[in-house]
């Protein structure tokens, strides 16, 4: 469980979900939302090494896309860092 992790957009909101529908936006903080709330424990969620950490991947709801993210354990900080969206 999560003590304190946050979540935040790299570089920013405008260049990872910048130009994407609404919907697609919520889905995202719906998600980043609760893998911050899973905090250290994100390592077992989505696709990526088995190891170490790294770039991990989601998909996002109906198939419709994903998103990869990082976990800075240090700054316990879940950080969004790109989405791929399908019409």
């Amino acid at each position: 469980m999560s003590d304190g992790w946050a979540w935040d957009y790299d570089p920013d909101a405008a260049h990872v979900v910048g130009g994407l529908p609404p919907e697609a936006i919520t889905e995202v903080e719906r998600i980043a939302g609760s893998l911050a709330v899973l905090g250290r424990d994100t390592g077992h969620v989505g696709r990526g090494p088995a190891h170490g950490g790294g770039l991990r991947s989601v998909d996002l709801a109906a198939g419709r896309g994903f998103l990869l993210f990082m976990a800075h354990h240090r700054a316990q900080l879940i950080v969004i860092v790109r989405v791929v969206w399908h019409d």
